[in-house]
């Protein structure tokens, strides 16, 4: 669709044309399943419109026919690249709605496991992202370490995207020693792999050029459009949910929020940056203040018994079977939402229990929706150019979007 506007150039008159573009669904840049629809006069962006939904897969109502243990895997599938951190975030809300009390071994496993996929997470962005603006180094770069910690959790629970690890109650498979020193030794040679990172587009002109001044939303902005992660924190605000609502044992180890100053792309890349830091120094301490003690809560009617003991106990094994095939037959009635910080951002679960064994109504609050609401404010009066850099650094799975 065109529209001719006539303008008055120097010497003569200039007539040129609005065009309606459509981009995406498939384009490769845009993350995902993901159309924008650009008014343009030129290449600069008079309106962009978000439209989501082609991958609409309804989980939330999938979920409220699924007991609260089959409901699991589901999580892995919402932001695939952080399956482990929505694991986590589910898990933390049943179990608060429950009154489920998590051994201390179990909450030193589960922040070591959340903070690497927060940084297999960045990595993969940081690569993508790159490589949307034009350095292809950095991607590969990226994918190095980016393998090591992918076979780490292949050893740990035999999965690398998917893990299905967290358990109501703990987590499925304790950690073995080797596998601590194995993760401690990527964490002495990770900070020298940032640096490379760093030297290769921190200061170069063209990566400066496409993202400082760029996609800039204020700190007032980012608030009221219910901004989180780094996209927030990029704008100057310290809003951590892992500081302010500490789960997990986040209020045991010492870290910073990284934050940056103008709210352009740049500052964004800048705090997932520092981030890979502070997520580094976060497993060093919790590996080196592991506790010892079970991985499973003592809570029978919620938490499947161990493995051993179903193959070896007949009432062991029933249990086991009511608690798959039904679930939970003794849940108490009520409702909660918890949120946690997943590498995106905000992450939260509202779950109504009607006592049942699988929630009334489920919730999800994720981060990759309520960030594609800002795509207009950061793309208008831009360059079309500027798009893809703007996708890439709110970092966006569609997945999530339409779960």
């Amino acid at each position: 669709m065109a529209m001719e506007k006539t303008r008055l150039g120097d010497n003569s008159r200039v007539t040129t044309r609005e065009l309606t573009l459509n981009m995406g669904p498939q384009h490769p840049a845009t993350h995902g399943v993901l159309r924008l629809v650009l008014e343009l006069d030129g290449e600069t962006i008079v309106k962009c419109t978000p439209y989501v939904g082609y991958l609409h897969r309804g989980v939330e109502k999938h979920t409220e026919q699924l007991n609260y243990l089959q409901i699991i895997p589901h999580t892995d599938r919402l932001d695939y690249i952080s399956s482990m951190a929505n694991n986590i975030g589910y898990c933390v809300a049943v179990e608060r709605l429950f009154g489920i009390k998590v051994p201390e071994r179990a909450q030193y496993i589960r922040t070591i496991v959340a903070e690497v996929t927060r940084i297999l997470s960045h990595l993969l962005w940081l690569g993508t992202h790159a490589l949307d603006i034009g350095a292809m180094t950095v991607f590969l770069y990226c994918f190095r370490e980016r393998e090591k910690l992918q076979q780490l959790l292949e050893r740990l629970c035999g999965a690398r995207l998917t893990v299905s690890y967290t358990r109501i109650g703990g987590v499925k498979k304790d950690v073995d020693q080797q596998w601590l020193e194995d993760l401690y030794a990527f964490t002495e040679e990770f900070p020298m792999r940032i640096e490379q990172y760093e030297t290769l587009i921190d200061k170069n002109r063209i990566w400066l050029k496409r993202t400082k001044g760029i996609g800039v939303i204020t700190a007032e902005e980012a608030i009221n459009m219910g901004l989180s992660g780094p996209v927030i924190r990029g704008s100057g605000v310290p809003y951590d949910v892992r500081k302010f609502m500490p789960y997990c044992v986040y209020d045991k180890v010492k870290w910073e929020v990284p934050t940056g100053k103008n709210g352009d792309i740049y500052d964004r890349y800048r705090v997932r940056m520092e981030e890979f830091r502070q997520s580094n120094s976060i497993i060093r301490q919790c590996i080196e203040q592991i506790p010892d003690g079970p991985i499973m809560a003592d809570a029978p009617k919620f938490v499947l018994p161990p493995k051993d003991a179903v193959l070896t106990n007949m009432e062991q094994l029933i249990h086991h079977f009511v608690l798959i095939t039904k679930g939970p037959m003794t849940a108490p009635e009520g409702e909660i939402y918890v949120a946690t910080e997943v590498p995106k951002g905000e992450l939260g679960f509202y779950i109504v229990s009607d006592g049942t064994g699988r929630p009334y109504r489920l919730r999800i609050r994720p981060p990759s929706f309520v960030h594609i609401s800002a795509l207009p404010r950061l793309c208008e009066g831009g360059l079309v150019a500027d798009v893809i850099a703007n996708i890439g650094s709110i970092d966006i799975v569609m997945g999530e979007c339409d779960r």
